[in-house]
């Protein structure tokens, strides 16, 4: 696969004309998939690639999810994502691969990048489509509601909400042990609407769907631990019936984020509660905050008073 590469980094340089830095932007980017693609991580539920025949627009877009939740700059990722869309090309080109797999992958604008954050109304509608319909009794729709309200109760990442266990989830103190990168864990507040939520769907929907000792808290429809990827497709559905557009996992960690801000919270509490280690991290949020939301963001605001930081 690195002999591919390579043969790609000489043709742009020679055809092309890139500039020195370019090509060494574009070799440790290459490099970086390359590793990432023999040897995904276990959550990622990725098969190991090793030819670059087997690449997928599925390979692609789980590798996107990826660097998404590793929070590189916008433009880090923009770079990354031109230096794989080339590539593919290059690939398709040369005949190594019949269809191009980056042809519909998305480049994120890096121009004035602010998050996404959700207004109050779309949080609302969002949180309301569980509980819609006959389906709203079963375990499915608990679960669902459940994970969304830690999700945006706690401004989690997807991975650590996946990653959750039973044991994480102390529900008479109003809390939940999170594990964020390099193993760093925090306690983070759990706002009422999910406390009741999570103590709903262990009552009613997860001994229903729990088909083996699975200590994992959500599960999906065979008992087995839901993925980052089962959980975004879910989130798509929500959305979509929500009228709501251009909403990932992440939108749900910037919404937390800004309406916490927005409601009083202090810069360095949202810090904690997000697992940033840098505040440089967190205070994009101040870029987005203020305008004036209500709604279902006011409880937010209480969180940081109970927080127990770990890290």
């Amino acid at each position: 696969m690195q002999e591919t590469v390579d043969k790609f980094l000489q043709m742009i340089e020679a055809e092309r004309g890139f500039s020195g830095n370019t090509i060494s932007a574009y070799r440790n980017d290459l490099v970086q998939f390359i590793s990432y693609l023999q040897a995904p991580p276990d959550g990622d539920h990725l098969s190991p690639i090793e030819d670059w025949a087997a690449l997928t627009g599925e390979s692609l877009s789980i590798y996107m999810l990826h660097l998404r939740e590793r929070e590189y700059a916008a433009s880090t990722v923009a770079r990354k994502t031109a230096a794989i869309k080339s590539f593919c090309h290059f690939l398709t080109d040369k005949g190594v691969m019949r269809a191009d797999p980056a042809a519909n992958m998305a480049s994120p604008k890096v121009d004035k990048y602010v998050p996404r954050s959700m207004t109050p109304d779309e949080i609302d509608r969002l949180l309301s489509e569980p509980g819609k319909g006959a389906d709203a009794s079963r375990p499915e729709a608990m679960r669902d509601f459940a994970m969304l309200e830690t999700l945006y109760s706690t401004g989690m990442r997807v991975s650590e909400l996946v990653a959750l266990d039973l044991e994480d989830v102390d529900l008479e103190e109003g809390k939940v042990r999170c594990s964020g990168k390099a193993g760093r864990q925090r306690y983070v507040p759990l706002r009422g609407t999910a406390v009741g939520a999570v103590a709903q769907y262990l009552d009613a929907g997860r001994p229903t769907i729990a088909l083996s000792e699975d200590h994992a808290l959500f599960l999906n429809h065979r008992g087995s631990r839901l993925t980052r990827q089962g959980f975004w497709l879910i989130l798509k559905s929500y959305a979509e019936r929500a009228k709501i557009a251009d909403i990932t996992p992440h939108t749900l960690r910037h919404s937390f984020a800004t309406h916490a801000l927005n409601h009083g919270a202090e810069l360095r509490d949202v810090q904690h509660i997000l697992g940033h280690v840098s505040i440089s991290t967190t205070q994009v949020y101040r870029r987005i905050a203020g305008d004036g939301v209500h709604g279902e963001a006011e409880e937010i605001t209480v969180l940081a008073d109970s927080l127990v930081d770990l890290n």
